[in-house]
């Protein structure tokens, strides 16, 4: 009899951890996922149950004899379903609500890394809008970065060049309230200089595993312009995390990080993002998330070899010691498909047509994110962040060149997305050519 496991979630993250579950295991009789999108309903078997019903959750993994669950978003994480899961003894790959902090708050995750010394941009957190602009007064120097504590879907962060910009984003996150209660309370940190990227690592508490590296394209518009998104694209690997950064990374960042929950009694068995700045004086952390990237997850896992599942159970299981990771040694290229005004206001329901084409391409995966069916069973947009059109490449250009050219083949209303994702690491790969 085959493994069975539930995904929870329904963005372009969801559909790259069925797609992985489906091609990069062995012994799997079934997905299932709640709710799932368009495309994650053509891998699994979607459940219509919101991530955050822990008891109808709950009440499907028994009935099914579900062998493992994977949480997607943050949301539920933070919500506490891993220790709902767990009272009920069902195996399940995440942190605590305590150990979800990390994201939930950022003022708490702040506090520890300031507590256990982990390298981090100084900062200072308001519970009132006055304090904070008193502040940004009183210190005169940007710009600087605001954030709301909370969670915000990866756009509650501004960075301020000036007096009326900062007092704008404080504006919208503490007295507009864009955020709901994430603004309760901001950080504001100083602006560091360097260049982004992503470290996706899984933990069971004991041992902590990174993955491959990635970066992530959070900007709307080309050039890193505009406002922040959940993320506009991806690549794995990033040049700019060298075998002598990555080993910095662990040493400071990954292993301090798992002694600090450790110390602090959390029981942590899932995953750990580092969103990162490589700077000058090294690598520092812009932030921790508690799940994987999105869209970092659609750009890393075309790469992984090995039994994806095995993985995931052995991070839930406390048997993450006895796994080998390996990766392929192509690189890849995610490109976002989003909706005409997205972040802002968007329009659903625009049917999405050349998806038959890329079927049967090959190297190329589009992941399904905002998308369902409409009353005519046309795959249709219903989010922000509508696709995540992926391809392997031997090298950044190859990949990156795979990835538009599948793009240009789907069409709908409002199609939008940067034209730029990957340039970067392209660039530093010919700069440290030229070097």
């Amino acid at each position: 009899m085959g493994r069975k496991v539930l995904v929870i979630g329904s963005g372009g993250r969801e559909h790259a951890l069925v797609w992985a579950l489906k091609n990069k295991s062995v012994d799997i009789d079934k997905i299932y996922c709640a709710p799932g999108n368009a495309g994650i309903c053509q891998d699994a078997i979607c459940v219509d149950i919101s991530p955050l019903n822990f008891p109808d959750l709950i009440a499907f993994v028994k009935e099914k004899n579900i062998d493992l669950t994977v949480v997607g978003p943050e949301a539920p994480l933070v919500a506490g379903i891993v220790d709902a899961f767990r009272a009920s003894n069902l195996v399940i790959c995440g942190p605590s609500t305590e150990g979800a902090r990390l994201e939930g708050s950022k003022v708490w995750a702040k506090s520890l890394m300031k507590k256990y010394g982990i390298p981090t941009a100084d900062s200072q957190m308001f519970d009132s809008p006055e304090k904070a602009d008193l502040f940004i007064k009183e210190q005169g120097k940007f710009p600087i970065v605001i954030k709301a504590d909370g969670l915000a879907g990866g756009k509650g962060v501004f960075i301020a060049h000036n007096l009326h910009e900062a007092r704008e984003s404080i504006d919208r996150i503490m007295v507009k309230k864009e955020f709901g209660n994430a603004g309760n309370s901001v950080v504001i940190e100083d602006f560091l200089e360097g260049e982004e990227a992503s470290i996706i690592a899984l933990t069971d508490g004991d041992y902590i595993l990174p993955m491959a590296s990635s970066q992530d394209h959070k900007a709307v518009f080309d050039g890193d312009r505009g406002p922040n998104t959940g993320g506009m694209g991806a690549y794995s690997s990033a040049p700019v995390v060298d075998y002598f950064v990555s080993k910095c990374i662990e040493k400071e960042i990954l292993f301090p990080l798992l002694s600090a929950l450790q110390k602090e009694g959390i029981e942590y068995k899932g995953v750990i993002y580092a969103g990162l700045m490589i700077t000058q004086d090294g690598p520092k952390v812009l932030e921790f998330n508690v799940r994987f990237g999105d869209p970092e997850t659609q750009a890393i896992l075309p790469r992984f070899k090995g039994d994806f599942f095995d993985l995931l159970y052995a991070t839930a299981t406390s048997g993450l010691n006895r796994q080998m990771v390996n990766w392929d040694s192509r690189q890849c290229v995610c490109v976002v498909l989003a909706s005409q005004g997205y972040p802002g206001e968007y329009e659903k329901g625009k049917v999405i047509r050349g998806l038959d084409k890329l079927e049967n391409r090959e190297d190329v995966i589009v992941f399904h994110a905002g998308t369902c069916k409409d009353s005519s069973g046309r795959i249709v947009t219903c989010g922000g962040r509508v696709l995540g059109v992926t391809a392997l490449g031997s090298d950044l250009i190859e990949a990156r060149d795979k990835a538009y050219q599948a793009v240009e083949e789907i069409e709908f209303d409002g199609k939008y997305y940067r034209k730029d994702i990957a340039q970067k690491g392209i660039r530093h790969l010919q700069s440290n050519k030229e070097g």
